[in-house]
């Protein structure tokens, strides 16, 4: 399909039933979800892959300017990315959907609710958090773009996998490890500039938290070192209400290393749509 800006964007749309979207993390793509989406029922799984993941290219048209430590950078926006998945929606001829989303996705799942609440039956956010990026971490996407412009990328991912993915899943299950590492090589420098970019400036949600009034399921993983169980915990406040939970040995990539616990969690949560 042609997401707004002309850039075609690469989905899965698998089995029946409540539609969820999928959101997958950066710099990894839409198979981040199968493990996942393979042992939930009663579900259409729609699994797209971001601008500039997997199979879905950058596009030509993005903006330069908006991230001043880097002020020729492109910027993939959080806007940009819920206008690709409003657009996916009407593609697939859906009014509604749920959504679920791990730590850009649910960047972008919030951005979608600002956009569009009407379109929103619920939201599941994995490792994902309301506040903006701190300002300490500016300096560290900088200091990314300026690796990724030297030819460094594939360093960077060597490192991110590591980083990302929880001690667990490092140690029980390195074929796993393996398995992140290989999606994250579709990432091209230029979207990874565009990216860091674009979660360097993405806005900050927590004033949002206050008017989300459908459900809202929220998942943390204890050992992801960029997201807090704190820092999630402010979904509880959301009027439509939430349903927390902290998997103690979970990295960054909760849904991927654990998909069996966080099926456990999903699938019944997603009964309420069901009526």
């Amino acid at each position: 399909m042609k997401s707004p800006g002309n850039a075609p964007l690469s989905f899965s749309d698998l089995g029946a039933g409540v539609p969820v979207v999928f959101l997958h993390p950066t710099p990894l793509d839409r198979e981040y979800w199968r493990p996942l989406a393979g042992q939930l029922v009663g579900v259409r799984a729609i699994l797209p892959d971001l601008r500039g993941h997997g199979l879905s290219p950058l596009g030509s048209d993005l903006p330069k300017g908006g991230f001043p430590q880097v002020s020729d950078a492109p910027v993939l926006t959080m806007r940009q990315l819920a206008q690709d998945v409003l657009a996916l929606l009407d593609h697939l001829h859906i009014e509604k959907a749920v959504f679920a989303g791990c730590s850009i996705g649910g960047y972008v799942l919030l951005e979608l609710w600002r956009q569009a609440p009407e379109r929103v039956r619920g939201l599941a956010l994995i490792c994902s958090k309301p506040q903006p990026d701190a300002p300490a971490n500016a300096a560290r996407r900088a200091a990314t773009i300026a690796e990724a412009r030297a030819g460094l990328r594939i360093r960077l991912y060597d490192s991110m996998v590591q980083t990302l993915t929880g001690a667990t899943a490092r140690s029980q299950h390195p074929e796993m490890v393996a398995q992140l590492r290989q999606q994250m090589d579709a990432v091209t420098a230029e979207a990874l500039v565009a990216v860091q970019a674009g979660l360097a400036t993405r806005p900050d949600s927590v004033q949002d938290v206050a008017t989300i009034s459908v459900p809202v399921l929220a998942i943390v993983g204890g050992e992801d070192p960029g997201v807090t169980a704190d820092e999630m915990r402010v979904f509880e406040q959301v009027p439509g209400g939430c349903s927390f939970h902290l998997l103690a040995t979970a990295g960054h990539f909760a849904a991927f290393e654990q998909p069996a616990a966080v099926s456990a969690l999903v699938q019944p949560w997603l009964q309420q749509f069901t009526a």
